[in-house]
């Protein structure tokens, strides 16, 4: 009786599982067109004739963007409520694909990028805050799964999308951004029926500053960003070194082949996390360090032996090791932050895994054009794989400060 009770009331005061995959939705969407462009900055080079160090710049100013973007949306989307924080994101992602579409110089390039990283940083922040609270106090497990997979599914999708129908279809710097208005367009509608409420009351504080938790959650903050920061940090690595190693070892420039291996890294980032949603915090991330550290072992191995099979291995052990440190970081925040601070939360988690992902990939670029792309990637992927062994150590030396980690 007391449990037919307890359905009752949650079916009375929250929507059901099925608006918990809609409002992941938006996510998805964005982050569709976060990576859409990799596969045609080749095209752009060798139409607008820009450096590798230009290029460098590009993708930068995405990092840029989002970084920039963190330090507002999460504070102004606690205080005024997710619609008005996702809504303006998703119009500049549209503004994005226009300017992307009809790119003739790099300044478009680098406006399009800036662009789609702050609609990127509005939507890990207050899209994944939006899932949690419309699947309510009960289903918050369920929401760091959803919110997690609807981010890495859709970096995935986007490089596939774009590398296929470059190929295939004529206009190939265009049509993914035809088809991405669409996803973008349904999104939008989303977001308006979305049943979340406006917050009953405002925060103090600067509307613009560095993203932070409550007190007495800075343990599951600090053990998310351990384990989260280094398996971003690899998946974009992989991300960026991909095409020149495939072009390397297979003697190919296909831009199916360099989008199918950017999916299959992000769907393992996807699968994996259903395989282990029933185990414990500390069990995921422990494990996501482990996949991140053998990921970039596998991938030293496969720039030295030119194998096809450990790249492969790599991309799949990089997108695990991201997958699970994301959902072990969104877990632990949704278990011990509070509905009014979770988007600034989601933040803070995000500055902490996309600043190293940002800029240690750049420096590993400029140190291979320096050394050579073997010596560059062997220096980094140690270090990286040293890095994550470091967030794992850390996750087992903390279990008796955090209790979620249960």
């Amino acid at each position: 009786m007391r449990t037919s009770t307890r359905k009752a009331v949650l079916t009375e005061t929250t929507p059901g599982v099925r608006w918990v995959w809609s409002a992941a939705w938006p996510v998805t969407a964005v982050f569709v067109l976060s990576n859409a462009a990799t596969p045609l900055y080749v095209l752009w080079q060798r139409e607008m004739g820009f450096s590798k160090g230009t290029l460098t710049v590009v993708f930068a100013c995405y990092i840029a963007g989002l970084l920039g973007s963190l330090l507002v949306s999460g504070v102004v989307s606690d205080r005024l409520g997710r619609k008005p924080v996702l809504l303006p994101a998703l119009g500049l992602a549209l503004v994005a694909c226009l300017v992307f579409a009809t790119a003739g110089s790099v300044a478009a390039l680098i406006v399009a990028r800036l662009c789609t990283g702050v609609a990127v940083g509005a939507v890990v922040s207050a899209g994944m805050a939006a899932v949690t609270d419309v699947a309510g106090p009960a289903r918050r497990r369920l929401a760091a799964l959803v919110a997690s997979c609807a981010m890495v599914f859709g970096a995935g999708v986007g490089p596939l999308l774009a590398g296929v129908l470059s190929e295939t279809l004529p206009a190939p710097t265009v049509t993914v951004f035809a088809v991405e208005v669409v996803l973008l367009g349904s999104a939008v509608v989303v977001v308006l029926r979305m049943p979340v409420r406006r917050p009953d009351r405002a925060g103090g504080g600067p509307w613009m500053r560095v993203p932070g938790v409550p007190r007495g959650a800075g343990w599951q903050l600090a053990l998310g960003i351990a384990v989260f920061a280094p398996g971003i940090t690899a998946t974009s690595f992989v991300l960026s070194l991909g095409p020149s190693l495939l072009s390397g070892l297979l003697g190919t420039g296909s831009r199916i082949v360099s989008g199918a291996l950017a999916f299959a890294m992000f769907l393992s980032a996807t699968g994996v996390q259903f395989a282990v949603r029933r185990l414990r915090r500390r069990t995921v991330l422990v494990a996501g360090a482990g996949a991140t550290a053998l990921g970039m072992l596998a991938l030293v191995a496969a720039v030295h032996s030119g194998s096809v099979a450990a790249l492969g291995g790599a991309a799949l052990l990089a997108g695990a090791g991201q997958g699970m440190g994301q959902l072990g970081g969104l877990s632990l925040l949704n278990s011990t932050v509070p509905g009014a601070r979770l988007a600034e939360a989601n933040a803070a988690l995000n500055v902490g895994g996309y600043l190293p992902a940002g800029v240690l990939p750049v420096s590993a670029g400029y140190l291979s054009d320096a050394v050579g792309l073997t010596a560059g990637a062997t220096v980094f992927g140690t270090a990286l794989a040293a890095l994550a062994v470091g967030g794992g150590a850390l996750v087992l030396w903390g279990r008796r400060r955090v209790e979620p980690l249960g």
